[in-house]
């Protein structure tokens, strides 16, 4: 292909919309044709490049299923995606048996109930102390988190990192997470399906950290945590109530670091969120 071919424009605008629609990165060596198999979501049952045998090449390996006619039965290995609610409730049964974090991320390394880990490269669970006295939760993972594995490490995470440091605050002093574990293609916001599956993981989550202070960053974040409808701009600055179980959390709603990367005026109104955070933090025990 040389620079003045025809071809190398159209080409470059196809790489570009599989880019801007969160296809980034290779989590299979294969292709496969999903319209053979319309019971199955896409990403189902793929295979990661580390479970093919070594030596073997994409011409060796088998072809994918035939298609099969529209009355086929469905054979006994293929699984039906979950309805939402019974996702929902695969979902509470599995975090209340968690009696760990390490648990709680082994069970949400096996559950299936979340669309969005079918075209994730990773669970992006926490990252920080495993009992913080501030637990941050953002909006979702982006595409430095999904090859990571883990929240906030991107520009946004160096951000958020820089503010937690202008109060005193370190890795070590506080846990991190989202209120999604799998990035959404395209780091779009997650919709209210994929959040209400995973709120039981992060309640529990939340249960084992017994943070003293809740960190809601953005608006997808406070709307999940708090149960409203206001946007950031209405309900950050002020103090809200979480509850989850028989405890209730103070939770502070604020700017996500990204929203700041993009609008850095607004970086004056997060810092008084951040010394209001502080002050509480220095009350003394009730």
């Amino acid at each position: 292909m040389t620079r003045h071919d025809p071809h190398t424009h159209a080409l470059a605008a196809v790489l570009t919309w599989h880019l801007d629609m969160g296809a980034d990165c290779a989590v299979s060596n294969r292709a496969e044709d999903w319209l053979a198999r319309p019971e199955r979501p896409p990403g189902q049952g793929f295979a990661l490049a580390h479970d093919v045998h070594e030596g073997s090449s994409p011409e060796a390996s088998p072809p994918g299923p035939q298609r099969q006619p529209p009355d086929a039965p469905r054979s006994e290995a293929v699984r039906a995606p979950l309805t939402p609610d019974a996702a929902g409730s695969a979902a509470r049964t599995a975090a209340r048996n968690a009696a760990s974090l390490d648990e709680l991320r082994s069970t949400l390394a096996s559950f299936d109930g979340c669309g969005l880990k079918a075209t994730a490269k990773s669970l992006c669970f926490y990252r920080g102390s495993p009992r913080a006295r501030v637990m941050i939760v953002g909006e979702a993972p982006g595409r430095e988190e999904d090859l990571a594995g883990k929240p906030f490490v991107g520009p946004a995470g160096q951000l958020l990192d820089k503010m937690l440091a202008a109060i005193g605050l370190d890795e070590s002093s506080v846990h991190i997470t989202n209120v999604v574990y799998w990035r959404p293609p395209g780091n779009r916001t997650p919709t209210p399906q994929e959040s209400q599956v995973c709120r039981p993981f992060l309640e529990r989550q939340i249960e084992l950290v017994e943070p003293d202070i809740l960190l809601a960053l953005g608006g997808a974040a406070a709307k999940q945590l708090l149960n409203v409808t206001d946007g950031i701009m209405r309900i950050r600055g002020r103090w809200f109530e979480t509850a989850i179980g028989e405890r209730r959390f103070r939770t502070m709603p604020t700017f996500h670091p990204a929203y700041l990367l993009r609008t850095p005026a607004a970086k004056r109104v997060a810092w008084r969120d951040l010394l209001t955070v502080k002050a509480a933090l220095a009350e003394p025990a009730a």
